[in-house]
């Protein structure tokens, strides 16, 4: 079994937010509104959810 996979999708702006949670959403590889992009579960990423929860959707992908 591999491991699990999260879809992290943008779904609020980003504008007004702080510097460092702009940050984590280039981070986690989403360049724009709407973009999708899949990772891995790990604690690592995880914490950067965690960070933007407001401004991301998350879905686990089989």
């Amino acid at each position: 079994m591999g491991a699990k996979k999260l879809k992290i999708t943008w779904k609020r702006s980003s504008i007004g937010s702080s510097e460092d949670q702009k940050a984590t959403i280039r981070a986690l590889g989403l360049k724009k509104l709407n973009d999708e992009v899949i990772h891995d579960d790990t604690p690592v990423i995880q914490g950067m959810i965690f960070k933007v929860q407001h401004l991301v959707e998350v879905a686990e992908v089989n």
